[in-house]
């Protein structure tokens, strides 16, 4: 009989359950790893809440750290026992996607078709990282070592957050001068406004009500705070450009009124840089569009993946260039993973992510 583990498990919308099931059986490109600290996000509300569909019986979660409990037999360049990371997406990198140069899309091409979003599997397509165990696909593409001296918390957010938030800021291809809106400072807004620093950005609004994430989108790098709850954002946006418009506004909550509000402030020719998941069908107003006329761009984009990936964010990390550890609020055992989605899923006390601990 097989040994069992404890998991997060999808039961139905609305239900996610503390459970057991078997530890995964390793195949030759496989890795096992025992999960030390991983995490809540956004999109696991979103499945929770029936918002995003995936199977029953799912484990969910697509943030690992751990330890390698046992590798497979063609895999190579790891050892047992080694702390590693993998990212949220996992490019086997053999796709058609992934060799055009989209790792994220890795796996999106099947039978009947294209679907989008095909290299997330954690907590999608297969089992997740909310589990005592993980069983990581084509490891010698994703799994990146810990670097020594970095704790589990220091890195918690490279395999999506950081990842996501980064990226948001990459797809606006952000310069030197630029003027950026952040709409949301959630996690993934933080780190968006982070990113958008890196890259040069030296006008950074970042749109807010909560005071704790406006407090730490200024750590991050936001040179100003628009409260939407207070103001207009738009309205405001345009005062503090004085009408010029952003250069880049990325959209980090997933609401038809955030994303209108991200076109509304852009300059003629500015990006639109999407990072939301959004629940339902958008509508583009006419007016902000410039009736297509407008040389807008608008950029949607899944969290880059893969080891190098990981590798890069790490190097990030390790260097002090962003802190990302205080984003870490909350702190959980496993088995009170049905507590931390309570408290993550209503946004209260003041939580931005919680560390869950098997």
């Amino acid at each position: 009989m097989a040994e069992l583990m404890k998991a997060a498990i999808f039961v139905e919308p609305g239900r996610i359950v503390l459970g057991e099931k078997p530890i995964p059986d390793v195949g030759p490109l496989d890795a096992l790893i025992r999960v030390t600290t991983t995490t809540i996000c956004g999109t696991d509300v979103h499945i929770l809440k029936g918002e995003y569909p995936v199977e029953k019986g799912l484990t969910v979660g697509h943030e690992p750290v751990g330890v390698i409990e046992k590798l497979g037999s063609a895999v190579t360049g790891y050892e047992e026992g080694q702390r590693v990371i993998a990212g949220a997406i996992t490019p086997a990198g053999t796709s058609y996607a992934s060799l055009g140069g989209c790792h994220a899309q890795c796996g999106g091409q099947g039978k009947h078709g294209i679907k989008a979003i095909g290299g997330w599997r954690f907590g999608n397509t297969i089992d997740g990282a909310q589990a005592e165990y993980l069983l990581v696909p084509d490891a010698m593409a994703n799994l990146a070592p810990v670097p020594d001296g970095l704790t589990d918390e220091q890195v918690l957010m490279c395999p999506d957050i950081m990842s996501t938030g980064f990226s948001g800021a990459e797809s606006g291809r952000i310069k030197i001068g630029d003027t950026v809106a952040v709409f949301a400072q959630g996690p993934i807004g933080l780190c968006a406004t982070a990113g958008a620093r890196m890259m040069g950005a030296t006008t950074i609004i970042g749109v807010e009500t909560v005071p704790e994430r406006q407090a730490m989108a200024r750590k991050m790098g936001a040179t100003h705070i628009v409260d939407f709850a207070k103001v207009d954002p738009v309205d405001e946006i345009l005062k503090i450009t004085d009408d010029r418009g952003v250069d880049v506004a990325i959209e980090a909550l997933g609401t038809q009124q955030t994303f209108e509000g991200a076109l509304r402030v852009l300059r003629p020719g500015g990006t639109l840089s999407s990072l939301g998941v959004y629940s339902d069908d958008l509508t583009i107003p006419l007016e902000p569009l410039a009736a297509g006329l407008g040389d807008h761009t608008i950029r949607t984009t899944l969290c880059p993946g893969g080891k190098e990936r990981m590798r890069r964010l790490m190097d990030v990390v390790a260097s002090g260039r962003v802190d990302a550890g205080p984003l870490v609020t909350h702190r959980y055992p496993l088995e009170s993973i049905e507590d931390a989605y309570e408290l993550f899923s209503h946004q209260r006390d003041g939580v931005l992510k919680v560390a869950i601990r098997p």
